[in-house]
């Protein structure tokens, strides 16, 4: 990880939630019918939550 991020990135929060939600969703479906529905699953909740931080008024890292 870059060394100015990784001086700012304080804990994994952020990613142990997202992981979280993707469990979360993931239990919902149960069982794929191949690999290919659970990263187009996986990529719509990435895609979501980024939305979400984007238009959040939270700076998660301030690179300045």
């Amino acid at each position: 990880m870059n060394g100015v991020i990784h001086s700012r990135l304080k804990s994994t929060n952020c990613l142990e939630r997202l992981n979280e939600e993707v469990r979360r969703r993931e239990k919902v479906i149960r069982i794929f019918p191949n690999q290919e529905s659970a990263i187009r699953l996986i990529g719509a909740i990435l895609i979501d939550i980024n939305e979400d931080w984007i238009t959040s008024s939270k700076l998660y890292i301030r690179m300045k």
